[in-house]
């Protein structure tokens, strides 16, 4: 009996202990592949990049390249696979107890489909695969045409549209004197919008160390939460490769006279100057990025003129001892000395020169602060930490316009990448910022969200998307509630080259403080707050084609989509009579500008772009550019009677726009042309074309609209030549044709104008491609 009881209680154990004996012996059996996986251009290792061998065995690449797998022995296929690259496969023979070593090196896609963006998932993808319509802009297009701001290549893009500084995409907004954007501006994937007037800060973006930037078309406030209404803009800047790189630009320019003779109003010739630096390299584990920027511009129109200085460094450290953990920082820092131009003395001789009224100079001290930390596992989680101080002030001569406001925000995010190919992102942000200012008061205001998307492949060729965003904002304690907003996504590669997308996505935009709360008078025009003024929401909806083109050395692709987007109590500035609630009889000090909820908008519309390069023996070519149509309607004001058919359309918009871009390269020489239409602005604000009230603010205006059409067609040309590998010359030519042109009431274009460029680059990359 105790014999039995004895063997029964070790039973287990004996158990145990065979089991273990097994998987011993059985470990004795494998053979090993390790090895290095680097980028075969440059020669930098390369992070998670996926080595599988069969459907159940498979690992990833840690941050100095390395990898290593276990496998039976016998002969295996082994294959690495990174996005934006060539699958690379290897056939292998392992024998038991031996290691085999395999170093990698692993080439970019070429073709144009297979870019890899990163804003419409928040992680990296194909082009091709995403279910928004999107556009890509690469350094190269910004280096060659001597860009000193974002907006000024942004504006030459398809389905964009930069009135006086303030973006639309596709329509979707008019213009606001400077507060508010509904489409949200990125900076390495954190939101870079003042805290005041929620306003796009341009000459702040760092465009001289950019290595991408992606524009979404559409809601995309699910991932991206408030200001992300009608679209976003992600700059993301360059990190450094296996060699030093150095390069500093130098530029001057001169404004032409205007074909109009009576508008010259200066005497002494009108220029603009300056200079960039970028510096970027490895140290170790560290990648150092420091660049900078100084830009001076007298201005072709009076009083305007600006001054100003950028000094930018980032860092990101790999640690060697825990495999996938990034440490980063990044900080930009610019003084500026300015004044800007609102509005024209006359129509005729004094377009171009300010009235005396609006002039106010201003100095402005504007800063960021960026810590972040990222960890990926081995099994495909990846953990991302990112903060940033933004802080933006400005000291106005008139003291009572001054402000002062800084921006804490904070964003975790989880993604969680599956063999199969579906990818889960979920995370939590907050936004907080103070805001002291003269002009509308002191206020504090902060933004609570939490998302999650979910993006899943059914088959090879059918890819969905979904996901949801819950915020809360609070405004000087007081907390407003929103509901969930939605977005949901398809695409479907029909053919080779054949790509079939949808997508709808639900949106909102939470007032910028000025549009609630600031009150101002400038050159007799009075703006009103709004203490009452109510989130605007919407949603976007789009179908598309991409279809992939090659034949002969051209390769390229040309897409189509049709969009639909709606908004509820959309957020315009209206002319009328704002009396507070006390006055029981308003008068001509009521009368001005108020930001108010107008109603319900629709607009529809289609964009038919193109983008194709080819390259032969002895040059290469690049095509570029879009056709957008656009239906803006004010549905509200359909309902009433007596219109004419453009009556309803929204303010400030166009209904057509071409734009294209082409350049021809040889080994020294480059010819470039951009070409862009912009229909006639349909409505304005009717104040300004008002026979009285109209003269009274803006002398002329009315006049001049119906005399000149709004519509315009503009030529810029760009010619370089490469000395050696070290020295390039470029000479832009903008306004080739030195047309007369007019954005917003009593804001006129700039004349021809020239600009020379010397471009230095020295310790080049031993081979890199430019394009």
């Amino acid at each position: 009996m105790d014999q039995m009881r004895v063997n029964t209680m070790f039973r287990p154990v004996i158990f145990l202990a065979l089991y273990l004996l097994h998987f011993s012996l059985a470990g004795q059996d494998k053979g090993f592949l390790k090895g290095k996986v680097t980028d075969g251009r440059n020669g930098d290792p390369m992070v998670s990049v996926s080595v599988s061998a069969g459907t159940h065995t498979g690992t990833i690449t840690d941050t100095a390249g390395h990898y290593l797998l276990s496998l039976s022995p016998g002969h295996h296929t082994v294959s690495f696979y990174f996005i934006g690259y060539e699958t690379d496969t290897r056939t292998i023979h392992v024998q038991s107890g031996k290691t085999v070593r395999l170093d990698i090196g692993m080439h970019e896609i070429s073709r144009l489909l297979d870019e890899v963006v990163i804003s419409a998932a928040r992680y990296e993808e194909k082009l091709s695969e995403v279910t928004v319509s999107m556009e890509v802009l690469k350094t190269y297009q910004i280096s060659n045409r001597n860009i000193t701001s974002l907006d000024m290549i942004l504006e030459k893009t398809s389905g964009i549209n930069i009135l006086d500084g303030q973006p639309s995409i596709r329509g979707g907004s008019g213009y606001s004197y400077g507060a508010g954007s509904r489409v949200l501006m990125l900076v390495d994937d954190m939101p870079m919008i003042a805290g005041d007037a929620g306003d796009i800060k341009w000459s702040f973006l760092p465009v001289e160390n950019v290595n991408q930037v992606e524009v979404i078309k559409g809601a995309s406030s699910v991932l991206y939460g408030s200001s992300a209404l009608n679209g976003v803009i992600h700059l993301r800047n360059r990190f450094p490769g296996n060699d030093p790189e150095t390069e500093i630009t130098l530029f001057s320019g001169l404004y032409m006279k205007p074909e109009r003779r009576e508008l010259v109003w200066w005497e002494e010739p009108r220029w603009f100057g300056g200079g960039t630096f970028s510096h970027l390299r490895k140290i170790g584990g560290l990648d150092l990025m420091v660049s900078g920027n100084y830009f001076r511009d007298n201005g072709y129109r009076e009083l305007e003129d600006e001054k100003r200085g950028r000094v930018n460094l980032n860092m990101r450290y790999r640690f060697s001892r825990i495999q996938g953990l990034f440490a980063g920082f990044s900080s930009s820092i610019m003084s500026v000395n300015a004044s800007d131009f609102l509005l024209w003395q006359d129509a005729d001789s004094g377009a171009y020169r300010q009235n005396p009224m609006t002039y106010v100079p201003y100095t402005g001290l504007r800063y960021h602060v960026d810590p972040y930390l990222e960890w990926s596992s081995r099994k495909g989680g990846k953990h991302t930490l990112k903060s940033r101080i933004f802080t933006v002030g400005n000291v106005n001569a008139d003291t009572s316009k001054s402000s002062y406001s800084r921006t804490l925000y904070g964003d975790y995010r989880y993604q969680k990448n599956f063999r199969n190919g579906m990818v889960w992102s979920s995370g939590a942000s907050v936004t907080s910022s103070r805001i002291i200012a003269n002009f509308f008061e002191n206020h504090s205001s902060a933004n609570y969200a939490v998302y999650s998307q979910l993006d899943a492949r059914l088959a090879d060729r059918l890819k969905l998307s979904g996901g949801i965003r819950w915020e809360m904002n609070m405004l000087d304690g007081a907390y407003y509630h929103s509901l969930p907003v939605l977005r949901s996504g398809v695409n479907y590669q029909a053919g080779k080259a054949t790509f079939l997308r949808g997508s709808f996505g639900q949106g909102y935009r939470f007032p910028s403080l000025a549009e609630k709360y600031a009150t101002a008078e400038v050159g007799g025009l009075k703006i009103f707050r709004n203490p009452v003024l109510e989130p605007e929401k919407g949603w976007s909806a789009e179908i598309g084609a991409r279809q992939g083109i090659a034949f002969g050395n051209w390769k390229g692709f040309g897409d189509l989509a049709l969009f639909w987007t709606r908004y509820n109590k959309m957020i315009e500035y209206s002319f009328g009579l704002h009396p507070p609630d006390s006055v029981v009889t308003p008068t001509i000090e009521h009368l001005g500008f108020k930001a108010l909820n107008i109603g319900n908008a629709r607009i529809t519309g289609a964009e038919l772009t193109f983008t194709g390069e080819a390259v032969y023996r002895i040059a290469s070519l690049r095509l570029m550019g879009g056709y957008t149509f656009m239906q803006p309607v004010d549905l509200d004001r359909l309902e009433e009677e007596g219109l004419e058919p453009d009556d309803y359309i929204l303010k400030y918009r166009h209904k057509h726009a071409l734009k294209v871009d082409a350049e021809i390269e040889t080994r020294r020489i480059l010819i470039g042309t951009n070409l862009s239409y912009s229909g006639r602005m349909v409505n304005v604000d009717e104040v300004f074309i008002h026979p009285l009230f109209g003269n009274l603010f803006l002398p002329g205006y009315p006049d001049y609209r119906e005399n000149n059409p709004s519509s315009h067609f503009l030529t810029n040309l760009r010619i370089a030549w490469k000395v050696n590998n070290i020295f390039r010359i470029n000479v832009i030519a903008r306004n080739l044709f030195n047309k007369e042109y007019i954005g917003r009431p009593g804001d006129l274009g700039p004349p021809r104008n020239i600009t020379l460029q010397l471009r230095v680059r020295l310790n080049e990359p031993r081979k890199k491609n430019p394009v």
